[in-house]
C-alpha cells in the first residue's frame, strides 16, 4: 500500500528527559496498523519529529526510523497479539532515550471465526510421545578419539547373553566408520566430524542372542545430533551496488545488504550484526536487518557521484566473540535536474542583413552540471520576448547543446532599425529538490542596411483589356521606385513570362501595350485571367519582379457550333426515333447559351426540332423514313442572335446493342495474308530444290560381307566408296566354324568374350596347332621356303616350339576336326597373313630404335614374382595384359582395314 496512513498515536505517558535536554521522547506509544503492513509503509509520529539532529535506531530489521516517521522496510503480518519493538535516540551530546513502540491491529480487523477456532486448537494439550532421547556430539571435537558415547541396553541382556549390531549412517553408510557400536553396546565416535556437511546422523542398532544369532527385540533407531560450533564467518551474498536519487531525505532507504552463515539457524551463530566503517557521516545501516540508509541531506551528483562504503558483518550479534567479514558497497547517486542551465555571457549583439531569410545568425553556448546527454541537462531555449512578428526562430544543436537563433522572416531595415530579443535556457525535464528557475538573458539584433534595387509599387497589378483589342493600344503601365531614395528615374523595365506574346513592354516606362491580337478563348487564359511578369533593373543591377494580370473582357466573335456533324439513328419499327443535339460557343454569357435552335422555313419536312434546354435540342423524324443518310439543315445562334446554318448529317439504320448493323460485307487480304498464304508454297519449293541436288550427289556404296560377331571392335560401315587400291576383301577372310567353347564366326578358342574355355590368346592350345599345320601345308607347297620360314628364326623364337600336326591335301583334320577343301583354302591365306605379323614383331624384337620395340616381350633374369598390375603399352589390353599372341587372330578383323589401305 503505497499511500501513507494518517495514525492516531495514543501515549500511555510520557517522562521528561533531564533538565539539560532541549527534547524528549515518550516512554512507549501504540499505535493501530493494518493487519498486513506493506513495504515503505510509513507510519507519522509527532514525537520524532524533532530540531535536533538525532540519529535513531530500531531494533526490528523490519523497520527504519527517520525524522518524524516509522517506515516498513519489508511486508510484516502482525499479529493477533501485536508487534512490539523499540527506537533509541542519539543526540549530538551523545544523550540517548529509548521509546517502545506497540504496533496492534486496527479494531475493525477482528480475528474471524477459522482463525479462532486455529487459535484455541493449538491451545489445546497435547498427549507426549516419547522417544529415546537422541544423542549430541560437538563438531571439530579434538578427541582424543574414539571417545565413547554411551551405553546402550535391552532389558533382554538381564536374562540372556546378547550382543549389537549397527548399521546405517555414519556406521556402515557415509559417512562410514565415523560411529561404532561395540558388542556390549558402547556407541564411540571414532573422529571429528563437521556439522555444516552432517548435523545429523540416524542409524539403527539391533541386538542378537548369543549362539542362536535370533534377534530379540525390535530394531531401535538412534538419532546422533551434531552440535554447531561457531566455525563459519557471516559472507556476503550478491554484489554490493546501490543506487539512491542525489538530495534524497534523511530516511530514505538505499538498498539492503545481504548475507548468509553456514553455522546453525536461528542461533547466535548465525544472528548477524551489521555496521559500516566508512561512510557513516552520510549513510547510516539498520545493525539487524542490513537495510542502509541516508542519513544526510547533502548527498550531490555533481560533487561526487559515487560513494565507496564498507560493510562490515559479523555473526553472534556482533559481540566481541564473533567473526568478522567486511566488503565495500557503491552506492551510485541517481541524477535529477537540480540545476537550470547557465549561459556564459550576461547578454548578446549580433547583426543581420535586411532581407535575409533562413539565416543562422548567432550561437548561444549554456552550461549544466547535470549528467549529460539527459533530459536533465539537454537544453530547450524559447523566445520571451521581442518576437511578436515571429521574425526569428531558435532551436538547439543536438551535437553541442548550444542554442541556434534564426531569422525566420525578412527585416526591414526602412520599418526596423533593431530588435530586442529575451532568450530563456530550459531543459527537457522540469527543476526539482530545489528552488531554483529557469534563466534568461537579452540578445540585441541589429539590421543592415543594404542596397535593395528597386520595388515595384505592389506586388501585383490588374488591368483590365477587351479581346481582340487592337495593336499598339495601351493597357497601362507598371513602374517600380528604390524604396531609399523614392525615385523611379533609370529603371529599365523587361517582360520574364509572356506565354502568348500579347504584350509589349516600354524598357523606360514600364508602359504595356498590346503586341499581338488577344484572344480570350486561347489556352492561355484561364478563367478570363492572363499572367505576365516584368523585371525591374537599375543601375547597380538590382532587380524586382513582379505580376500584371490582364483580365480579359469578352467580345461575340464566336457563334455556336455543333461538335458532331454526323449521327447515328437506329431505326424501330412503329416508332418515331430521335437524336439529341449538342452545341458549343467558346464565348461566355450574355455572348453565348441559352441557344436556339431552328430549321431553315425550306426544310423537306422530315424532321421536326425542339429545344431541350440552353445548349441541345432533339432532332425527330415527323414521319417514317426508308433506311439511308439524311443531311439535315440546323440553325443555331447564341443569346445575340449570331449564328449560320449547319449540315448535320443523319445516319437511319438497323441497330444491334445500340450499333448499326452494316447492310453488306466484304473481306479484303493485305499484304501480309498473301505473303503468309505464299510462304508455305516456297517452303515446298525449296524442299524439292533440295532433294533433287541430293539424289543427284549420290554415289554407290560398297557392299561388305558380314563374317559374324568380330568380338565388338571393328564394325562394318557402308558410308565410304570402294577405292582404286583396295584388294580382294576374300583374301583375309577367315570362315567361322563352331568348336566346343567358341564363339560362331570366331577363330578356334580365342579367349574373347563369349568363350568360356579358360584358354587365352597366346596360350599354346588348339590354334597353334591349327597355325603349324598351316605353315606346313603352305611350306610343301612351295609357296614358301624352308630357309626362310622354317624351324629356326619363326620355329622355336617368340612362339615356341609346336608340336606335330597332322595334315591332308585335299582334307586336313586337326585335333580330330574335320575341314573342307575351301575352308582348308580359306585358313591358308588366313595363317600366311600371320606369318607376315610374326615377320614383323621379329623385326621389332631386333631393331630397338623402331617405332614400338618396346612393346614385345624381352627376356629378363627372375627376380621374384612380378607384380599383379602386369605392364601397360600401346598395343596391351586390360583384358590380355602382356599376351601378344593376339596378333595372330587379327586375320578377321583386318578384312576392312585392308580394304581401305592395301593397294592391288
Amino acid at each position: 500500500m503505497a499511500a501513507t496512513w494518517h495514525l492516531h498515536i495514543y501515549m500511555l505517558f510520557i517522562t521528561m528527559l533531564s533538565v539539560g535536554n532541549a527534547w524528549f521522547l515518550p516512554i512507549s506509544i501504540r499505535v493501530f496498523v493494518p493487519e498486513t503492513i506493506p513495504t515503505g509503509y510509513e507510519i507519522k509520529v509527532d514525537s520524532l519529529n524533532t530540531t535536533e539532529a538525532l540519529q535513531f535506531a530500531s531494533s526490528d530489521g523490519n523497520f527504519s526510523v527517520g525524522r518524524g516517521a516509522i517506515f516498513a522496510l519489508s511486508s510484516t503480518v502482525v499479529p493477533l497479539t501485536g508487534c512490539r519493538f523499540s527506537v533509541r535516540a542519539l543526540d549530538a551530546r551523545g544523550n540517548t532515550n529509548v521509546m517502545e513502540v506497540n504496533l496492534l491491529r486496527e479494531p475493525s480487523a477482528a480475528p474471524s471465526r477459522l482463525v479462532e477456532r486455529r487459535i484455541r486448537r493449538f491451545l489445546k494439550r497435547a498427549k507426549r510421545v516419547w522417544r529415546p532421547p537422541p544423542f549430541n556430539i560437538m563438531e571439530n571435537d579434538k578427541g582424543p578419539f574414539p571417545k565413547e558415547l554411551d551405553h546402550i541396553g535391552s532389558n533382554t541382556a538381564m536374562n540372556r547373553s546378547v550382543y549389537y549390531t549397527a548399521e546405517g549412517p555414519g556406521v556402515t553408510m557415509t559417512p562410514v566408520g565415523l560411529l561404532s557400536l561395540s558388542r556390549e553396546g558402547r556407541l564411540k565416535v571414532n573422529r571429528a566430524i563437521d556439522r555444516e556437511e552432517y548435523p545429523e546422523l540416524e542409524f539403527t542398532a539391533r541386538v542378537y542372542e548369543s549362539g542362536t544369532n535370533r534377534e530379540t527385540d525390535k530394531p531401535l533407531t538412534i538419532k546422533v545430533i551434531v552440535d554447531d560450533e561457531n566455525d563459519n564467518k557471516p559472507e556476503f551474498v550478491g554484489p554490493l551496488l546501490f543506487k539512491v536519487p542525489e538530495a534524497s531525505k534523511p530516511g530514505k532507504v538505499v538498498g539492503r545488504v545481504q548475507s548468509t552463515d553456514k553455522d546453525k539457524a536461528n542461533t547466535l551463530h548465525t544472528k548477524i550484526s551489521y555496521s559500516l566503517l566508512t561512510g557513516g557521516n552520510l549513510f547510516s545501516i539498520i545493525a539487524e536487518s542490513g537495510f542502509i540508509i541516508v542519513k544526510s541531506d547533502q548527498l550531490d551528483r555533481e560533487t561526487l557521484e559515487k560513494h565507496l562504503v564498507t560493510v562490515q558483518i559479523k555473526d553472534m550479534g556482533g559481540s566481541q566473540d564473533g567473526l568478522v567479514n567486511t566488503a565495500t558497497a557503491t552506492i551510485t547517486l541517481e541524477d535529477i535536474n537540480d540545476n537550470a542551465p547557465k549561459f556564459t555571457k550576461q547578454s548578446y549583439d549580433t547583426n543581420v542583413d535586411e532581407n535575409e531569410e533562413g539565416m543562422l545568425i548567432l550561437r548561444i553556448p549554456v552550461e549544466d552540471k547535470d549528467a549529460p546527454k539527459t533530459p536533465n541537462s539537454e537544453a530547450v531555449f524559447r523566445i520571451t520576448e521581442g518576437n511578436e512578428d515571429n521574425h526569428f526562430r531558435i532551436a538547439t544543436d543536438p551535437v553541442t547543446n548550444e542554442g541556434l537563433l534564426y531569422v525566420a522572416k525578412s527585416l526591414d531595415y526602412e520599418k526596423t532599425q533593431k530588435v530586442d530579443l529575451k532568450i530563456q535556457a530550459q531543459n527537457k525535464a522540469p527543476l526539482e529538490g530545489v528552488a531554483a528557475t529557469w534563466l534568461s538573458i537579452p540578445v540585441a539584433v541589429g539590421v543592415n542596411n543594404v542596397d535593395e534595387g528597386p520595388e515595384f509599387r505592389a506586388p501585383n497589378i490588374r488591368l483590365i483589356v477587351k479581346e481582340n483589342t487592337p495593336n499598339g493600344t495601351v493597357i497601362g503601365s507598371y513602374v517600380a521606385k528604390d524604396p531609399e531614395t523614392s525615385s523611379a528615374g533609370g529603371i529599365k523595365y523587361y517582360k520574364v513570362t509572356d506565354p502568348a506574346g500579347w504584350v509589349h513592354v516600354d524598357v523606360n516606362s514600364g508602359e504595356l501595350k498590346v503586341a499581338n491580337t488577344i484572344d480570350r478563348e486561347a489556352t492561355h487564359v484561364v478563367q478570363g485571367v492572363y499572367n505576365i511578369t516584368m523585371r525591374a533593373v537599375d543601375a547597380n543591377k538590382k532587380s524586382a519582379v513582379g505580376t500584371v494580370t490582364l483580365v480579359v473582357e469578352d467580345e461575340n466573335d464566336n457563334i455556336p457550333m455543333l461538335p458532331s456533324k454526323e449521327m447515328f439513328l437506329c431505326e424501330r419499327e412503329g416508332h418515331l426515333v430521335s437524336v439529341v443535339l449538342k452545341a458549343f460557343d467558346p464565348d461566355s454569357s450574355p455572348f453565348g447559351a441559352p441557344f436556339l435552335f431552328n430549321l431553315p422555313k425550306d426544310n423537306d419536312g422530315n424532321w421536326v426540332l425542339t429545344n431541350v434546354n440552353a445548349t441541345q435540342a432533339t432532332l425527330e423524324q415527323s414521319k417514317e423514313l426508308p433506311l439511308g443518310i439524311y443531311s439535315v439543315p440546323v440553325m443555331v445562334t447564341d443569346l445575340q442572335g449570331s449564328g449560320t446554318v449547319q449540315t448535320v448529317k443523319v445516319k437511319l439504320c438497323q441497330c444491334s446493342r445500340g450499333v448499326c448493323v452494316p447492310t453488306s460485307s466484304s473481306i479484303g487480304m493485305g499484304p501480309l495474308g498473301i505473303l503468309t498464304l505464299l510462304l508455305p508454297l516456297l517452303l515446298l519449293l525449296l524442299l524439292g530444290i533440295l532433294l533433287a541436288l541430293f539424289c543427284a550427289t549420290k554415289h554407290e556404296k560398297m557392299e561388305m560381307e558380314d563374317v559374324g560377331d568380330t568380338g565388338g571392335i571393328l564394325l562394318k560401315s557402308n558410308i565410304e566408296v570402294p577405292g582404286e587400291e583396295v584388294v580382294d576383301s576374300k583374301l583375309l577372310v577367315g570362315p567361322g566354324y563352331d568348336m566346343p567353347g567358341s564363339v560362331k564366326g570366331s577363330i578356334i578358342n580365342v579367349g574373347w568374350p563369349g568363350n568360356k574355355s579358360s584358354s587365352t590368346i597366346g596360350t599354346l592350345d588348339n590354334r597353334q596347332h591349327l597355325v603349324q599345320g598351316f605353315r606346313q601345308n603352305t611350306l610343301s607347297k612351295g609357296q614358301f621356303t624352308n630357309s626362310q620360314y622354317g624351324t629356326g628364326q619363326y620355329g622355336t623364337g617368340q612362339f615356341g616350339q609346336f608340336e606335330e600336326t597332322q595334315y591332308m591335301d585335299n582334307n586336313m583334320a586337326v585335333n580330330n576336326l574335320q575341314f573342307s577343301q575351301d575352308e582348308l583354302a580359306l585358313y591358308q591365306t588366313w595363317a600366311t597373313n600371320s606369318i607376315y605379323l610374326d615377320e614383323k614383331l621379329a623385326y621389332l624384337d631386333t631393331d630397338p630404335d623402331a617405332a614400338g620395340a618396346e612393346d614385345v616381350l624381352h627376356p629378363y633374369g627372375f627376380e621374384g614374382v612380378g607384380s599383379l598390375a602386369g605392364s601397360v603399352g600401346c598395343c596391351s589390353d586390360i583384358d590380355h595384359k602382356e599376351d601378344l599372341n593376339f596378333l595372330d587372330t587379327l586375320g578377321p578383323k583386318f578384312k576392312t582395314l585392308a580394304s581401305v589401305c592395301t593397294k592391288k
